[in-house]
């Protein structure tokens, strides 16, 4: 089998200014930040496109494609074994990326079964409500950030949501919380939680059939995920990123929920935060 991965990154929106930026991720390129001691660069929020990549022959056993929200660029990945096969549909994003996300079910004949959220920020969850009940599936994300499904103004903010002109919100129909280390198995892969708090306390990362961790905004190509906003916390992600991510095996696949794809054998050689914790544990 073969393993997919292709991007059509979009212009941000208008929105994409100000305190948006400021809440989902550093707004210039070269900004840093402060990680124990030191000044590191933070670059994945910015609009990128990584290659298609041809790894036949590689063993991977699944499809994998994926599209960029036109707000915040996020990556949302859909996972199948084969064309013409179910999937699951991860992090949706804003605005209402159905459009997108039907062109991508048709290139290669999917049929969506399941859809889950790294976690509970809108530029991966806006979407999950027309996605579920649209096709009638059930939606999956962390007991922690679940509340936030229907109330992101307690996860953003007030000022965020006022940028939204008055949208309000509601769960999809069938939501079901997930658990660290728990296991789902789903279109015929198996996906297993790793409860993963940092950038949110419900952050979640998913080891999918020993392949691909599916990494959402812990971890980035190059980079971590913020922890100044709302239930974040830099002691948390610190632990996440000694106990739950540098011990995963070098040979997976990692797509984050922003940027380029990489591999755990990458990071833990290039990444300057895995690297300062290899260095102190």
């Amino acid at each position: 089998m073969r393993l997919i991965l292709s991007a059509r990154y979009l212009v941000q929106g208008s929105l994409c200014v100000g305190a948006m930026r400021r809440r989902f991720g550093p707004s210039k390129r070269g900004s840093s930040v402060d990680w124990y001691g030191k000044r590191y660069p933070v670059s994945w929020c910015e609009r990128q496109s990584h290659p298609n990549l041809s790894v036949d022959g590689k063993g991977y056993s699944m499809l994998i494609d994926s599209f960029a929200a036109p707000m915040f660029a996020t990556n949302c990945w859909v996972i199948a074994t084969e064309p013409g096969a179910e999937c699951v549909v991860i992090d949706p994003g804003m605005p209402d990326v159905s459009h997108q996300l039907t062109e991508l079910l048709e290139k290669h004949n999917l049929k969506p079964v399941a859809v889950i959220a790294t976690h509970g920020h809108l530029d991966h969850t806006f979407s999950i409500q027309s996605v579920a009940d649209g096709y009638g599936i059930a939606s999956y994300i962390h007991s922690e950030d679940r509340a936030f499904l229907a109330n992101p103004e307690k996860l953003h903010g007030q000022e965020f949501i006022a940028t939204l002109s008055g949208m309000s919100f509601a769960e999809p129909k069938d939501v079901r919380e997930l658990r660290n280390a728990e296991v789902i198995d789903l279109v015929g892969l198996s996906f297993k939680a790793i409860h993963a708090p940092g950038h949110t306390r419900g952050s979640l990362m998913f080891e999918v059939s020993n392949e691909v961790l599916v990494s959402g905004d812990v971890l980035f190509a190059g980079s971590i995920g913020r922890t100044d906003l709302p239930t974040g916390s830099a002691k948390d992600m610190e632990e996440t990123l000694r106990k739950k991510v540098v011990p995963l095996s070098d040979h997976l696949r990692v797509l984050p929920g922003h940027g380029p794809d990489t591999t755990m054998a990458q990071e833990k050689m290039n990444n300057p935060y895995l690297k300062s914790l290899v260095g102190r544990y």
